[in-house]
């Protein structure tokens, strides 16, 4: 802008207030140093400097167009044109500091001083604006400066939100991220974050180790640790590597959730980690075998519906869970799986949204145990339709 009010000052020699020009110049320049080096400061009084460099700017406008105003134009309109530069220029460093309100008292003050400039030319065309100002041109130029002040403050305001939900999906994302992965984090931090509880779809998934009230009380405290601590090292591998979460860890129970993606991503995923987990599963075995240790068995139940997802807080303690009748469904599941001794058990609601081909070397078979929903066996076999 100093640059600008040099060309100014250059623009029109015979210039009714050259001097001022200059004086304006060191004033401006003093006045938005200063201003600019108060607000980055920061505190309480940060807001009153912006709104003070705003109307430093409005003024600096309306003072370089009525003084060529004033001055009159050259015969090219050299000068008129510079004299309009600074308005325009302004508008666009105010509208970049991403206020809106400061962006709309620019425009509002520039243009009615600017109108009201060419209303007092026209009203008295022998004072002292009246015999240098040509509204042929002024008032088109007053017309694109109203038309260009719009459309910058709607640009502003709609960059205002956009920073300002970027800057709250990141907020929520950073809290959010304490609980759950950052995938989750940030799809959760769309639908409102942290202390926002939404329903959606999941598919849920429960492991739970079988006989481990026995095996507690066949073995020392230490070795069921031990391995309790390899079953969920196991199985907290395995959700993640799906595009699941644990939710949380329940005795020798360990409750996943799948609820990122489409349903039918979220069935697929999950059947492939009931699959992953049965197969490092067998591996662990194999190893605590040789080692002279008891094998681990783990039945599996899935299960999809809706539930309520997000972040419950009391005050006191906040945590990430998911609630509804889903979940009820699948304890229920659970004990019917453990009652028919199967490894892996899914409910007819969840294998309906796998779709009708099964992944290569999943065998389905109906329990007939009369309960509901459909409970069907999940093994390895040849490729067969749901």
């Amino acid at each position: 802008m100093v640059l600008v009010l040099l060309m100014a000052a250059q623009a029109y020699d015979g210039s009714l207030h050259a001097l001022s020009h200059w004086i304006i110049l060191a004033l401006y320049a003093g006045s938005s140093v200063w201003f600019a080096l108060a607000e980055r400061g920061g505190g309480r009084r940060a807001d009153a400097y912006a709104w003070a460099g705003t109307l430093l700017n409005a003024g600096l406008a309306v003072y370089v167009i009525v003084e060529h105003l004033l001055a009159g134009a050259d015969e090219a309109g050299a000068a008129d044109a510079v004299s309009r530069l600074p308005a325009f220029l302004l508008l666009l460093q105010t509208a970049l500091s991403v206020r809106v309100w400061h962006t709309a008292l620019y425009a509002g003050i520039v243009g009615t001083a600017w109108a009201a400039a060419l209303v007092v030319a026209h009203l008295d065309q022998a004072g002292m604006l009246g015999p240098h100002v040509d509204l042929t041109e002024q008032v088109p130029a007053l017309v694109t400066f109203a038309a260009a002040a719009l459309v910058v403050i709607d640009g502003t305001a709609r960059l205002s939100r956009a920073v300002a939900e970027a800057l709250r999906l990141e907020h929520q994302r950073t809290l959010l991220a304490r609980f759950v992965p950052d995938d989750v984090a940030e799809d959760l931090a769309r639908e409102g974050g942290l202390g926002t509880v939404r329903r959606r779809h999941a598919c849920l998934m429960i492991l739970d180790i079988r006989s481990f009230s026995r095996l507690s009380a066949e073995h020392a405290p230490e070795t069921m640790v031990e391995a309790l601590l390899s079953f969920r090292a196991l199985a907290q591998e395995a959700v993640g590597a799906h595009g699941g979460l644990v939710d949380k860890y329940v005795g020798d129970a360990v409750l996943a959730q799948f609820v990122v993606g489409l349903p039918a991503d979220q069935a697929r995923a999950a059947l492939a980690c009931a699959r992953t987990i049965r197969a490092r599963l067998a591996r662990l075995n194999r190893a605590r075998t040789a080692q002279g240790r008891f094998p681990l068995r783990v039945a599996v139940a899935l299960h999809a519906g809706d539930v309520l997802v997000g972040v419950f807080d009391d005050g006191t303690r906040a945590e990430y869970t998911v609630l509804g009748p889903a979940m009820n469904t699948l304890a229920r599941i659970e004990s019917r799986a453990k009652a028919a001794n199967l490894d892996v058990a899914a409910s007819e609601d969840f294998l309906r949204l796998t779709g009708p081909i099964l992944p290569e070397g999943v065998a389905l078979a109906p329990v007939a145990d009369g309960g509901q929903p459909v409970l069907f066996a999940v093994g390895e076999g040849r490729r067969v339709p749901a």
